[in-house]
């Protein structure tokens, strides 16, 4: 928490340093050594972390809030942090959540546009989120709880049941906009609210930036519903394009204001146009979850010597030296994609091989 404040929020100079020496407690016991173990840091940051003392302060303070306030305080060392996020170079080195949904969910999908969602962009929402629900409805739907697409989506998510997470431009001191409060009341329960911010942090333009990379990061695709020429949607697109995450687009009318930036992206090939929830289960691959469903009606008889795959047997043999662990944990110390390893537990509980349990954990089967 005080090297985010060092930092100042350079998250991708921050996370460097964090990995090279291992964690953040090395780098404040070699703080005056910095430019040795990483010649191309800058000089303002050498200054910056050789004074700890009031980041530290605050952290501490921090601390007391998360814990009166039921708030997980995330690192990259916690199984709950979002797997997917991990991979991407501006990954946040701490992230404040207070919900119940897990982060790391078999599906992740963001679904974002503009802030002036028409009615059309309603009826795409609702008629996509109760259709997902029954085509796949392990899927965790990510948005920015702002006016218009993001509200819905959340909304939506929340009257089909689905978790919910949203992802916050200041402090979880307070909420932006308030007339959202009840919803994120509702997403605490049947979802979650996640940042980076400290508390105390309002909610200024620039951080609406920096949110939209976590909202594309930590998810397995994102879906622009309706946007105009310009927008935050087209940002957080982009920024999953640069993370090589799948974009999706609704197309619109012709000449339609807010369907504009979704037709442009499409005709560019930013993203890959869709008209309803088997279109997005299709591309992703995601019809596994009613084969998956499918199957365990039916009850799935183990191979007594099932043919396993070179990365297959990788999972295989994680599990075997560890006992029961996460997908996440999986992914990060197998140094296995997060969407890979997904798809290698799926195959792999299809052959008999492994049984998921409560609290996410997979169990390799004896």
């Amino acid at each position: 928490m005080a090297l985010t404040r060092i930092s100042n929020f350079n998250f991708q100079t921050a996370r460097e340093l964090y990995q090279e020496v291992g964690s953040a407690t090395d780098i404040y016991e070699h703080r005056n050594h910095i430019a040795d173990i990483l010649p191309n840091c800058s000089p303002r940051l050498l200054q910056a972390i050789l004074n700890w003392d009031e980041p530290l302060r605050r952290a501490e303070a921090e601390m007391e809030f998360a814990q009166r306030h039921q708030i997980q305080v995330l690192t990259p060392l916690d199984e709950a942090y979002p797997a997917r996020l991990q991979e991407c170079v501006d990954a946040p080195l701490v992230l404040y959540y207070r919900g119940q949904a897990d982060l790391n969910c078999r599906h992740v999908l963001a679904i974002v546009g503009t802030r002036h969602c028409t009615t059309y962009g309603q009826d795409l929402i609702r008629h996509l989120l109760r259709d997902l629900k029954t085509l796949c409805p392990d899927v965790l739907v990510v948005s920015g709880l702002a006016y218009g697409v993001d509200v819905q989506a959340h909304t939506q998510a929340l009257a089909n049941q689905m978790p919910t997470v949203g992802v916050l431009a200041h402090g979880l001191d307070q909420l932006y906009p308030s007339a959202h409060r009840s919803v994120a009341a509702s997403m605490v329960e049947q979802g979650g609210l996640l940042t980076e911010f400290m508390s105390q942090t309002n909610a200024d333009k620039l951080n609406f930036v920096k949110r939209n990379r976590i909202v594309a990061g930590m998810s397995d695709a994102t879906l622009l519903v309706e946007s105009a020429r310009k927008g935050g949607g087209l940002i957080t697109t982009g920024i999953a394009c640069s993370y090589a995450r799948d974009v999706f687009a609704f197309p619109g009318p012709v000449g339609a204001t807010y369907s504009e930036g979704c037709n442009k992206l499409i005709r560019n090939r930013g993203a890959e146009l869709i008209t309803c929830a088997a279109d997005l289960v299709e591309a992703m691959g995601w019809d596994d979850c009613r084969a998956l469903e499918s199957a365990r009606n039916k009850g799935i008889e183990r191979q007594l010597f099932p043919n396993l795959t070179d990365e297959e047997q990788r999972v295989v043999d994680f599990l075997q030296k560890r006992g029961d662990q996460p997908a996440n944990t999986i992914a990060i110390q197998g140094n296995i994609p997060i969407h890979l390893t997904n798809t290698l537990l799926f195959q792999l509980e299809m052959k008999g091989v492994v049984k998921p349990l409560a609290g996410g954990l997979y169990h390799l089967l004896s």
